[in-house]
């Protein structure tokens, strides 16, 4: 796998939002249609008490990513109701395109006390193409359960095989807070089957990428794209503290692969890209919440650099030669 960075593609502090927002721009992540590209993003902005709340825009590009064709002006999900998984956010969402049916699964947040928050995930379903989505129920379709106490979200959707797969993040465990850091979460990647979108199998606790850091790591965002016979995963991962001002335990990029979906060989030396030497570049210190996709014969990758997408979201694209 080679990637050509090709620069960042919005600032959300330089444009306007329908929805208000004005910080954040993350977890990119798409549906491509016939003649363009929709990418969606979670934006924030913060309530009359001065928490941040997490809310859905999109923009339109052409085929090539190379020009914005529009912005959404409206709102495309709203927050759930009160006391609702989704009530105070949801980060991110992705959405999956399938025949003439548009469904959109959300990672919806609402707030704790003990610790800053819970996370499942809910399934929405579009009927304006993708410009607005409806939930299917106000619940989620996969939450915390035996195994996987706490923090279920990140949840992406492919179908292979006549089957639907989704590979999600499950939470191990808080790390209580200390003098110097809040209490910390750690979560790892998981995998679940359905036939209907809505009842989900969890291989129940499974963690399916090994760590390389220590057993604290912290994954997130898996995506998945098949590219002849091999299936390449993609995700982030950091460290469990530390992470927010300290680059070297700040979130990078992994990769691994398989043949099968079930065993995955993790070999981040072959991911292809990592982050930015120039120290000026918006990339230089952390590289998260990555998307991989195909658009006819190109394969892309979104994802976000430096302080978790406040600044934005930019892209690669895969290449065949090293020199180009």
């Amino acid at each position: 796998m080679i990637w050509k960075k090709r620069g960042k593609i919005i600032d959300p502090t330089q444009i306007h939002l329908g929805n208000g927002c004005t910080e954040f721009a993350q977890s990119p992540q798409t549906i491509v249609f016939d003649d363009f590209v929709r990418i969606y993003f979670s934006t924030r902005k913060r309530d009359a008490k001065g928490a941040y709340l997490s809310l859905i825009s999109y923009i339109d590009m052409d085929l090539n990513l190379e020009k914005i064709i529009l912005f959404s002006e409206n709102e495309v999900i709203g927050l759930g109701e009160l006391g609702t998984f989704d009530e105070h956010g949801i980060f991110p969402i992705n959405p999956f395109k399938e025949d003439d049916k548009i469904y959109a699964f959300t990672c919806g947040w609402n707030r704790r006390i003990s610790v800053p928050v819970e996370t499942s995930i809910g399934i929405t379903q579009s009927n304006d193409n993708g410009k607005t989505f409806q939930r299917l129920g106000n619940g989620p379709i996969l939450s915390s359960s035996l195994k996987e106490p706490v923090l279920v979200g990140d949840g992406f959707v492919q179908k292979y095989n006549e089957m639907y797969h989704m590979w999600y993040i499950f939470g191990t465990k808080w790390i209580p807070k200390t003098e110097s850091e809040p209490v910390a979460r750690v979560y790892k990647i998981g995998h679940a089957i359905s036939k209907d979108l809505l009842n989900w199998q969890k291989e129940e606790g499974k963690q399916i990428i090994a760590d390389v850091l220590n057993q604290n790591e912290c994954q997130a965002l898996p995506t998945v794209i098949k590219i002849g016979n091999t299936y390449h995963m993609y995700f982030c991962f950091r460290e469990a503290t530390d992470f927010r001002d300290n680059s070297k335990r700040s979130y990078k990029l992994g990769y691994a692969y398989s043949s099968d979906l079930i065993h995955w060989t993790r070999n981040d030396s072959l991911s292809g890209i990592t982050i930015s030497e120039n120290p000026k570049e918006w990339d230089s210190e952390m590289m998260c919440y990555p998307h991989v996709f195909s658009v006819k014969d190109k394969v892309f990758l979104l994802y976000n650099g430096n302080d978790f997408g406040k600044y934005g979201f930019g892209f690669a694209e895969l290449i065949n030669d090293e020199n180009e």
